[in-house]
């Protein structure tokens, strides 16, 4: 889950790392107060939950209230990457002598954190790791040990950070660090990270990615989704309680379990198959549950056959019978079902499906065979 720039910034400021002075406006009359407040020189920035921001023109210097209010209708009408700006951050200009990228993130490879610093931050970072690599360095960290001073003054070093900032530089890694541990993030960002002209080090910009499965941690930072961000089908699946991945396929697929989901993926990719989404409905899944789930994947218009493949334990296949039907009977479609139910109450749930439209398949691969063949079929 992504936070806004405001609220990281919010977020940061708890532990004491160093932000601009400035407020959020939701009108261009509201933008002209903070700007006022603020002294007259402010840099308005869209809040979108989307890189870019600045190259869009979602990032204007202001220099005056009457300009404030001009720049923010403007962002305030625009779309950037297809998101609608619904609110801005009005922040002090500052004067900036030097910029630099500092963030944390996960290293799937290293299966470690990794602490990541630039002496050339700003908005061309992306350009920098392409083009001069050399320039980044890259310390890992132990999740046990944590960050240790050796490796913040290693930093330091690469970077070639002048002496007289090490000490406010190593307080805000070691505050970042517990901001990326506290929140369980998966980022955690800083660019640019600024030393100012009277030479202070303050945070212009901010970005922190957060782990959903450890926001039942956190209902506090779960309060804060925008869900203008996120795809309607992960945001409806969220809801219903299934974790629905929408992707580009055509063979829409219901599962029970996370590893026979992923199994059932690539046995459709094996045979030829695309799947149109990764969803499943997880262990003890209720027939409304169920019956949700088919809604969801129904709701893409690109699904031409459903698979539905699910090994009963801990789910009934009488369960998923009683949903399917429920689903079968509130939405009116003829996209074909390839089924196959084995385990708890088999029996039962054929006997419920007897009067269904369905096609069953007694493996995954036979099923995976099938919904491929409906798919082909409709295209012909």
């Amino acid at each position: 889950m992504k936070l806004h720039e405001y609220q990281a910034k919010n977020l940061y400021a708890k532990y004491n790392i160093p932000i601009p002075k400035g407020r959020i406006a939701t009108s261009a009359s509201e933008a002209r107060r903070l700007c006022e407040e603020l002294g007259g020189k402010v840099v308005v920035k869209a809040q979108v939950l989307v890189s870019g921001r600045g190259k869009a023109g979602g990032v204007r210097l202001v220099k005056t209230p009457e300009e404030a209010e001009e720049v923010t209708t403007s962002i305030l009408s625009m779309k950037i990457k297809d998101l609608p700006v619904r609110k801005v951050l009005v922040d002090e200009a500052i004067s900036i002598s030097k910029e630099i990228y500092l963030g944390i993130t996960n290293d799937r490879a290293a299966q470690k954190p990794v602490l990541i610093a630039c002496g050339a931050g700003g908005v061309d970072i992306e350009e920098v790791a392409q083009k001069t690599p050399g320039k980044i360095a890259k310390m890992e960290v132990d999740s046990l040990l944590g960050l240790r001073d050796y490796q913040i003054r290693d930093i330091e070093l690469s970077i070639d950070l002048p002496r007289q900032f090490w000490r406010p530089f190593g307080e805000i890694i070691y505050a970042l660090w517990k901001v990326y541990t506290d929140c369980d993030a998966t980022m955690a960002e800083i660019n640019p990270l600024v030393i100012t002209a009277d030479n202070h080090l303050v945070a212009l910009d901010a970005k922190i990615v957060l782990d959903e499965n450890a926001l039942f941690r956190h209902p506090d930072l779960a309060d804060l989704r925008d869900i203008d961000g996120e795809d309607w089908a992960e945001t409806q699946g969220r809801k219903f309680g299934v974790s629905f991945v929408k992707m580009e396929g055509d063979i829409g697929c219901m599962v029970n379990g996370a590893g026979l989901a992923m199994a059932t993926m690539d046995i459709i990719s094996h045979f030829g198959g695309k799947p149109a989404n990764f969803l499943d409905i997880g262990g003890g899944a209720s027939s409304e549950k169920v019956a949700s789930a088919i809604r969801l994947i129904l709701a893409d218009r690109n699904v031409k056959a459903i698979l539905i493949n699910v090994f009963g334990g801990i789910t009934r296949c009488d369960e998923v019978a009683e949903g399917i039907v429920r689903a079968c009977r509130d939405v009116a479609s003829d996209v074909p079902m390839v089924v196959r139910l084995v385990g708890t109450n088999e029996d039962k749930a054929r006997q419920i499906l007897s009067g269904a439209s369905l096609v069953y398949a007694d493996s995954l691969v036979e099923g995976a065979k099938k919904a491929i063949d409906m798919v082909r079929k409709e295209d012909k």
